[in-house]
């Protein structure tokens, strides 16, 4: 198999369990099959928002992310792709997914393919998708596949829809965001903490210090 690539799945759901994670797992799921017939092996980290929900507060409220958070948010960032799925609540996306990409640096998901998903209890609010998420991530510069995969609280039944069944839904979704992958070179597993990826190859605080007193 070529380089192995990671997905960083986030889930806004604040029940435990949820349709939202249930719908996450589907995604990413069929993501990771859609990849493995391409001959790419895939790693998926999946990341509970309502786990750190204190955390994204307290980020807020002083500018500094407690080490959990820290590190969950180096995972998403660092991925080659990333799957969003959020409940809808009052037409859009919940406070808590929005409070999460309120605490990412603005330019942290660019280029970066993303997969969205959402979920409510009717099919009303299926074009949250698109005239809520999709805005969302436009703005952040990532780069959101064509198919959004929504599910009502019907698609879970034999009542779903039977033109487009969410089945078909979620592996058309899965399709676009492992071809996305495929077009991007592997991501770079980076450390925040070495000196060579915030001043540059052969640079040091020396050539730094130096800058600042005009050298």
């Amino acid at each position: 198999m070529t380089g192995a690539r990671r997905i960083a799945v986030i889930s806004a759901g604040l029940s435990n369990p949820s349709s939202t994670r249930l719908l996450a797992d589907r995604l990413s799921a069929a993501t990771a099959k859609q990849l493995a017939e391409r001959d790419i092996q895939v790693e998926v980290d999946t990341f509970e928002l309502r786990d750190y929900a204190h955390d994204i507060t307290n980020n807020l409220l002083t500018g500094f992310a407690p080490p959990a958070l820290e590190s969950m948010v180096n995972a998403v960032v660092s991925a080659d792709a990333v799957i969003a799925v959020t409940p809808i609540f009052s037409t859009s996306y919940s406070g808590l997914f929005k409070s999460f990409v309120d605490v990412l640096d603005p330019d942290a998901l660019t280029g970066k393919p993303v997969l969205i998903g959402a979920n409510a209890g009717t099919a009303r609010h299926s074009l949250a998708i698109d005239y809520a998420i999709r805005p969302l991530f436009t703005y952040l510069h990532a780069e959101p596949v064509s198919t959004g995969v929504f599910a009502a609280s019907s698609d879970w039944g034999a009542a779903g829809d039977q033109v487009a069944p969410l089945g078909e839904r979620v592996e058309r979704g899965a399709r676009e965001l492992a071809e996305a992958i495929m077009r991007r070179e592997p991501a770079k597993n980076e450390d925040p903490f070495d000196p060579a990826n915030y001043l540059g190859d052969g640079r040091s605080f020396g050539h730094l210090l130096g800058g600042l007193a005009g050298e």
